[in-house]
């Protein structure tokens, strides 16, 4: 019987491109037939489903889809962008892996969308609206617990490169605090490229992964040694592997949803812990300031199982100019008996598709996700319906393919090959992960 559990809030989808609105009020109550969708009936709940966690007045998406007055005028462009697959953001191949946080439109959702839209959107009887979803005020988790904000704000500049950033902010917690759902929150979304928090708790050793990183690819070549020279000319060490200052317990990025664990399953975060904030900005052209933060709710009981979360990344590599499929890979084996929750791809903007197969003690191959169509603005943990498992002695190889051709139209700069890299226009090869170990249920 599976004992862990977590759901991804959704993060709804992103801004929809208005290429032109429905007809007039006058010509949708004319052209509307009788048996269409309309907005109260049939649109509104698939749109509070699947769309208005961003969709809604300060959050990501440029626009509220939450009434009929807000969502019409984009009425053509929600059709073109459901039909295409593009909204709402979801990226696995359906082939590989069943996810609870998979977020596609059913067949019928998608037509019933596609049907009011093409009878010009007609509002329905305004008595039998459902009530729109409630959020706390800034909040997807719900009112948190416990708020931890950077100890003061930090002036992004407006041009020039910003090298990571980390805060240190005490949490005052004197016994262990299991915590049952956690969001980072960037103070100015616009300039903040990530956020990974780490719990730091004092004189204790942090506990080893349940992993260990195997040596794959060009980590012994000219890419290693031209990272580590750049990055001794900017008077900055290299690039660690995976390890950060503590225990992750949090990430912002693009389109990363909040955490939110089921009754039975937590995290523990140790008396007496520091939050660790490292921030990575980005100049917008404008200055800005910044004082992001992290909210956690609390179990009241320990749970049966307790998760863990992880990283582990493939620094060495060199794309060449102008290749467009160059792939790069990383390993890991479980040095424990192991159950995994959620995978998590993060690359830049030449990265295009991710796949991870476990490769099991018997030598058997199982293929666990395929992320085609890799976003970087849709950063997604993808969470699996049936935790994986996998023994000790079992690898996990993470590929990721990258195009840094001038056909691909992000590429900040396709004549020139691209390293590891902290900025927006360098890349990188990370996997986040969620786990549990048998041995500690």
């Amino acid at each position: 019987m599976r004992v862990t559990r977590f759901s991804w809030l959704i993060a709804g989808v992103a801004a929809f491109v208005a290429t032109a609105g429905v007809s007039g009020p006058g010509a949708a109550a004319a052209g509307a037939e009788a048996d269409a969708p309309t907005f109260t009936e049939n649109v509104a709940s698939i749109l509070y489903e699947n769309c208005v966690a961003c969709h809604r007045t300060g959050e990501v998406a440029p626009m509220s889809l939450i009434t009929y007055q807000e969502t019409r005028p984009w009425g053509r462009s929600i059709k073109n962008k459901v039909m295409s697959g593009e909204m709402p953001p979801w990226h696995a191949d359906p082939a590989v892996g069943r996810f609870l946080n998979e977020r596609r439109l059913t067949d019928a959702e998608r037509d019933t969308v596609v049907q009011w839209v093409d009878a010009g959107a007609p509002e329905g009887d305004r008595a039998k609206l459902p009530p729109a979803p409630t959020f706390a005020d800034g909040w997807q988790i719900g009112t948190p617990d416990l708020i931890v904000e950077m100890p003061e704000a930090f002036e992004v500049p407006a041009e020039g490169e910003v090298a990571y950033q980390y805060f240190s902010a005490p949490t005052n917690f004197t016994e262990d605090k299991w915590v049952q759902a956690v969001e980072v929150r960037a103070g100015a979304p616009s300039a903040v490229h990530h956020i990974l928090a780490y719990a730091r708790a004092p004189g204790t050793e942090r506990r080893p992964p349940a992993f260990n990183l195997i040596p794959v690819g060009e980590r012994a070549g000219a890419a290693v040694r031209a990272r580590e020279a750049r990055a001794r000319e900017r008077g900055r060490p290299a690039r660690p592997e995976g390890r950060g200052p503590g225990t992750l317990i949090g990430t912002m990025a693009p389109g990363t949803n909040p955490i939110v664990f089921e009754p039975n399953s937590a995290m523990r975060v140790p008396k007496g812990t520091q939050v660790v904030f490292q921030v990575h900005y980005t100049a917008t052209g404008e200055p800005m300031s910044d004082r992001s933060s992290i909210g956690m709710v609390f179990s009241d009981e320990p749970p049966e199982q307790e998760v863990r979360f992880g990283q582990f990344l493939n620094p060495y590599f060199e794309i060449p100019a102008g290749e467009a499929n160059h792939r790069v890979d990383a390993l890991v084996e479980f040095t424990e008996d192991t159950e995994i929750y959620a995978l998590f791809p993060h690359t830049h903007l030449r990265g295009k598709r991710w796949e991870y197969e476990l490769v099991h003690p018997d030598g058997r191959r199982e293929p666990v996700l395929s992320v085609p169509g890799y976003d970087f603005n849709w950063q997604i943990y993808y969470q699996f319906e049936e935790p994986l498992t996998a023994p000790k002695g079992t690898r996990l190889e993470a590929s990721a393919w990258y195009d840094n051709s001038a056909a691909n139209k992000a590429n900040p700069d396709p004549a020139s090959p691209v390293r590891w890299g902290e900025q927006t226009w360098e890349e990188m090869h990370y996997t986040g992960i969620s786990y549990s170990v048998k041995s500690e249920k």
